[in-house]
């Protein structure tokens, strides 16, 4: 048998010992509602600029569904809710690793990339000059359901039944008025703030819907998972805070960025 030179051994067992022998840190799947969409991209962003070697994956959808995926096992370590009921019910079914934590809250506009929106009222979208209104689903999507409740309020829920197209997730609800499928959205301002000055918005009047109180909450998985907690920290620190206000989001009263 061919012996192997004393000078090998001695460097494999320096490299076996050294720090970047170590494990690496493992990778961390983020679910996050979608009118986050801009905003935690620049976070990840701004998190991995102070640990480029770690990786953090985001997966965007509707707050239900999401938490429909995480309790049928999907391999999510941190779950953004664009609504606080959703973590809450994944701590009273058993998938949680921790307490929900608040983290900004949201706000409705009323969103067109071809109409001057800046004076229109929720009851005026009855007018046929808005054409088609597109909302999320309001069975799983929060902003939907706002959307839902603000059309009530303004009395045209049930004029606008033939005129409303339906988005996945308040996303692809912007999609649709971005592209014209639509030619108002009532979406989350956080997207309308992340077009980056493409088309007009108002804000909804926050007494036509309940509050969007939004919350995060480690998973099961990711209570163990060190980036994932790490993460979760970064998101609670002023900088995180400056740039969820800088996308829209106003912070739960006991923060300030």
């Amino acid at each position: 048998m061919k012996r192997v030179p004393l000078r090998w051994l001695l460097a494999l067992a320096m490299a076996l010992a050294s720090p970047g022998a170590a494990a690496a840190d493992p990778p961390m799947t983020i679910a996050a509602a979608a009118d986050l969409h801009g905003a935690m991209d620049k976070l990840v962003e701004a998190y991995r600029h102070d640990h480029p070697e770690r990786r953090v994956d985001v997966v965007y959808g509707a707050s239900g569904q999401l938490l429909t995926q995480i309790e049928q096992g999907a391999p999510f370590d941190l779950f953004f809710s664009a609504d606080s009921s959703y973590p809450q019910q994944l701590v009273a079914h058993g998938h949680a690793g921790g307490p929900p934590v608040p983290y900004a809250n949201g706000h409705l506009v009323l969103w067109s990339s071809s109409l001057d929106m800046t004076r229109v009222q929720v009851a005026d979208l009855a007018q046929p000059r808005f054409g088609r209104i597109a909302i999320a689903n309001p069975q799983h999507a929060p902003y939907g359901k706002r959307a839902e409740q603000a059309l009530r309020a303004a009395g045209v829920w049930d004029a606008l039944q033939a005129r409303l197209v339906y988005g996945e997730n308040i996303g692809q609800t912007a999609q649709f008025a971005q592209s014209g499928n639509a030619q108002v959205g009532i979406i989350a301002e956080s997207l309308a703030l992340a077009a980056a000055g493409k088309g007009t918005y108002v804000a909804v009047p926050a007494s036509m819907y309940e509050p969007l109180r939004q919350s995060f909450v480690l998973t099961r998985r990711g209570a163990a998972n060190p980036v994932a907690r790490d993460f979760a920290q970064f998101v609670q620190g002023p900088a995180a805070r400056a740039l969820l206000a800088h996308y829209g989001f106003s912070l739960p009263v006991d923060a300030t960025p």
